[in-house]
């Protein structure tokens, strides 16, 4: 999966930064995220506060395959319409496992949830075994980020508390992912 500008190695180098509770930016299909280890809360702290967000607002994980999700959901089997949608630029609310950490769900009993289709990104969630977070690599309120000279632009010298910064294209002309909600089918973020 690794692009001819993100080589294997460097994709492997990031993985294990989220594994050691480090935090990445990474390329994703419309801008450039900040990601960590869901299940680790310094990471998480770390990045809200690179980012200056409110953990109230929940954070969205990413995955290269659904059964990536499956220890952050609950037990009720997936809509059709989530699985069509995958891999792919579409961000579902999903009922949360009931020991997902509010840090992930805003203290909510859903959790936002995605299989990327980005080459690039997947290819870091499986080098790392699992889903990682995927927030917006710019500060709280601000345009994200879309390219690495972005991401250091956007987050100053905090930027210095990332671990790494993987390159990789990003599709100029997209806007982040929508969200919806699986059960009411609401669109929460167009």
């Amino acid at each position: 999966m690794p692009t001819e500008t993100t080589p294997r190695f460097r994709i492997r180098q990031c993985a294990a930064r989220l594994q050691a509770g480090g935090v990445v930016a990474y390329p994703t299909e419309a801008v450039y995220g900040l990601g960590c280890d869901p299940g680790d809360p310094a990471a998480v702290a770390t990045l809200l506060t690179l980012k200056r967000r409110d953990p109230g607002k929940g954070l969205i994980l990413i995955a290269s395959r659904v059964s990536q999700l499956s220890p952050w959901l609950g037990d009720a089997p997936l809509p059709q319409a989530v699985l069509a949608s995958w891999p792919g630029p579409n961000t579902w609310l999903l009922p949360a496992a009931p020991h997902t950490p509010a840090w992930i769900t805003g203290g909510r009993a859903k959790v936002a949830v995605r299989v990327t289709a980005h080459p690039v990104a997947a290819a870091l969630c499986e080098a790392f075994g699992g889903a990682i977070v995927s927030t917006s690599a710019n500060r709280d309120g601000q345009p994200p980020a879309r390219s690495a000279t972005q991401v250091r632009t956007r987050l100053g010298a905090e930027a210095a508390e990332l671990a790494d910064i993987l390159p990789g294209p990003v599709d100029r002309s997209a806007r982040p992912t929508a969200i919806r909600d699986a059960e009411s089918g609401a669109v929460i973020r167009a």
